[in-house]
């Protein structure tokens, strides 16, 4: 048996679609002290890089995955463990991480799939996390404007490790109805209070990114004694100003061509873009429905080229903590003057971007 005292850092999974990571770029090096919570290197998936927190701390003895290799969830990529640990245990735990990668033993165990609740005549498609032992109110993830419950990859698995954490989506996105009738708020925000009452939940942490960050606003003003706390997310709402020629192009587009140049305008960093996402949501756009659900909720997300939703007035009066972050390079919804608002270095898909950062803003607000 090895010593207790040695510590393992794995391969994470982000995400249902994820069973490999490539190893990008390492920030420690063997010899650091290390503590639970740092930045150690970032990993790039099928849909875009992360950068891994150690869930451990301690010294850095052994880095087991090079910078290049791609390998499987759970495989060891470094070994921490005291100094007095002798140098022969370590070479062994390095050894035994290399053959359970070369044998093909490390395989990704069954996950939790998407289950589906019938709510107001519609079918939405939602994934649940949980910790063994659940603590306070369960969480409700609320994604934006084309999106869907799979761009919370970095942050639902994070949560779950405390709280019941639940990524849902709206009518018009991902595996739900695409019917959407008006594409009214009010039409949105009632799934989100529908879906408590389907999953019989009192109270939850509501965190909307972008149009979410609308709807679980509207959802907290319609039904306050049902919100724990809101997070929001660079939601709309929060200034007139708004990127409409991205919005109406992300609806109208049809082809790589035309919907990667604009997918760029979501991040700081544009290189962020895979091939991968792009085709996910080429699919996504190219299922019967989707465009005229698009076509529906720009009508309510625009009047003309400024935004048409007041999200602080959605909020008046209704007593819930609200916390919100933003992006400090966001190219769809600048970031607005005269708000108590927390800054990450990101682009408009801050939770993806800059997940960590997010996470812990989510953490606080729990």
């Amino acid at each position: 048996m090895s010593d207790e005292r040695i510590q393992r850092v794995t391969m994470p999974k982000w995400g249902l679609s994820m069973t490999t990571g490539k190893i990008v770029e390492w920030f420690v090096s063997p010899g650091d002290e290390i503590a639970k919570g740092d930045d150690v290197v970032d990993i790039e998936t099928d849909k875009i890089a992360g950068t891994l927190e150690s869930p451990v701390g301690g010294l850095l003895r052994r880095i087991v995955a090079e910078p290049g290799a791609d390998l499987p969830v759970g495989a060891v990529l470094a070994v921490l463990a005291p100094a007095e640990v002798p140098d022969e245990e370590i070479d062994a735990v390095v050894e035994e991480a290399r053959a359970a990668v070369e044998s093909g033993a490390l395989e990704v165990s069954d996950e939790p799939a998407p289950q589906v609740v019938e709510i107001g005549g519609r079918s939405i498609s939602y994934l649940t996390l949980a910790a063994e032992a659940p603590s306070g109110d369960p969480v409700v993830l609320v994604h934006g404007f084309g999106g869907d419950k799979n761009s919370w990859l970095f942050v639902q698995q994070p949560l779950a490790d405390v709280h019941t954490v639940h990524a849902l989506d709206l009518p018009g996105h991902g595996a739900s109805d695409k019917e959407v009738g008006d594409g009214s708020l009010r039409m949105l925000a009632d799934t989100v209070v529908g879906f408590l009452d389907a999953l019989e939940i009192d109270r939850a942490h509501l965190v909307g990114h972008s149009l979410g960050g609308a709807v679980v606003a509207a959802a907290a003003g319609a039904a306050p004694q049902r919100v724990a706390s809101l997070t929001l997310l660079a939601p709309v709402g929060y200034t007139a100003d708004a990127d409409a020629e991205y919005l109406r192009g992300f609806a109208a587009a049809t082809s790589r061509r035309e919907l990667k140049p604009l997918l760029g305008r979501l991040f700081a960093d544009d290189a962020l873009v895979t091939r991968q996402l792009v085709d996910d949501l080429l699919r996504y756009k190219r299922i019967d429905g989707v465009d005229k659900a698009l076509a529906a909720l720009l009508a309510t997300l625009l009047d003309g080229d400024r935004q048409a939703i007041d999200t602080p007035g959605l909020l008046a009066g209704s007593g819930v903590a609200v916390t919100v972050v933003w992006g400090s390079a966001d190219r769809i919804l600048p970031v607005p003057d005269g708000v108590d608002l927390q800054r990450v270095e990101a682009g408009h898909m801050l939770h993806m971007e800059a997940a960590n950062d997010v996470v812990r803003a989510i953490r606080a607000a729990l």
